[in-house]
């Protein structure tokens, strides 16, 4: 309706349209949303848009705080109206607030960087490293490629030449760009390290790393990848898989069929859902790391996962838990559930609760018993408001 200052009639002639402005950290953020809507319903649509989880925002107009339960058309919003947005410290999703700074014309997504600030300071200080020849020999003896912090820009043409006498091939925090096809040749290698290096999706052969049928360690963390490939299923072996601080904005599918995978690091990413088929993969039971990445639920085969003694979750939208985890994940006794909306009180109405605050507190103990830990301080694993 023309000339009105509450908001414009949407077409199916339902309530009326509010548009305003959001202020926040030196942007501007358009939004529109129903008139009926409450305070808190606009926060929930600010946080995909600023990565602060709506307990962590406070909302002012005209100078006042505007309380969760408040509708706009009780208040002096209009159309056009600006408000300003500040966000409690700690409080967010992913790896923090969105701000002007990092925020690419009209996208909304970070601007990327190089996967790894020591590793671009290196490439720009363009020094090679000359790799001794007769260091192959000792490589093929032992099986071992240690070549972990040598500036190295690529990976040494000696290193292809060991073929499957290599176990180990350790190459991380170095400048590389490329993993080329030719990874495959090292067809008995157990363990990859390449993170810390500057790996982007297009500069690595997918190819040839699944086609590595004994790899039970593979580290990728702190590159640019935004994706994993469905043939990351074929790593049969794989025991342990870890991407974190990548730009990764889901998972494969076929991440279930990793039967023997036992830790998963995928924390300090942008994944936004966890496919369903996790729960195939039965023997993870050391660590399973999700934090700061933009989870609003896990689904519910999360309980198919017996053994998990540790899921951490922290810094992320997360607004519920299965109903069933305390009950069927029988051994877990470590759950960081910090700046999510889940709180201590929601956690204690959960069947099992009992049994997992027992487990819990025991573990707690164990470490005081072995001076294990910097505090003595009971740490209860989610906030208390």
């Amino acid at each position: 309706m023309e000339g009105r200052g509450r908001g414009e009639e949407e077409e199916n002639g339902s309530a009326p349209v509010l548009k305003i402005q959001v202020k926040f950290s030196g942007r501007s953020i358009p939004v529109s949303l129903s008139i009926e809507s409450t305070i808190k319903d606009l926060k929930y649509l600010l946080q995909p848009l600023t990565n602060v989880l709506p307990r962590g925002q406070k909302l002012i107009f005209k100078g006042k705080v505007l309380e969760d339960t408040m509708k706009l058309k009780s208040t002096d919003i209009t159309n056009g109206s600006k408000l300003m947005l500040m966000a409690s410290q700690g409080l967010h999703q992913g790896d923090g607030p969105i701000t002007k700074h990092v925020v690419s014309s009209g996208s909304g997504l970070r601007k990327p960087s190089n996967g790894g600030g020591n590793a671009q300071r290196l490439m720009d200080s363009k020094v090679e490293v000359a790799i001794d020849k007769s260091r192959s020999k000792h490589w093929k003896i032992t099986g071992v490629v240690a070549l972990s912090g040598c500036q190295l820009k690529f990976i040494p043409e000696e290193v292809w030449g060991c073929g499957s006498s290599i176990r180990v091939l350790d190459i991380s925090r170095n400048s590389i760009r490329e993993v080329p096809a030719k990874i495959g040749s090292l067809s008995s290698i157990q363990k990859l390290l390449l993170n810390e290096n500057s790996i982007w999706d297009e500069c690595i052969s997918w190819e040839g790393v699944v086609s590595l049928k004994s790899l039970t360690v593979l580290n990728l963390n702190h590159n640019g990848l935004t994706s994993l490939p469905s043939g990351l299923g074929a790593l049969v072996s794989l025991m342990q898989l870890h991407v974190a601080n990548n730009k990764l904005t889901s998972l494969p599918v076929e991440i279930g069929l990793l039967a023997r995978l036992e830790i998963l690091k995928v924390n300090n990413n942008r994944i936004s859902s966890v496919q369903s088929r996790i729960g195939n993969c039965v023997s993870l039971v050391e660590v399973v790391d999700l934090a700061s990445n933009h989870l609003v639920d896990l689904p519910d085969t999360i309980g198919s996962l017996r053994n998990l003694k540790a899921l951490h979750l922290s810094n992320n939208g997360l607004k519920s838990l299965p109903s069933t985890l305390f009950k069927l994940c029988t051994q877990l006794s470590t759950l960081d559930l910090h700046n999510t909306e889940i709180t201590i009180d929601i956690l204690r109405q959960f069947e099992g609760w009992e049994a997992f605050d027992e487990r819990r507190r025991l573990k707690h103990q164990k470490q005081l018993d072995f001076r294990v830990g910097s505090s003595g301080a009971f740490d209860e694993g989610a906030d208390k408001h």
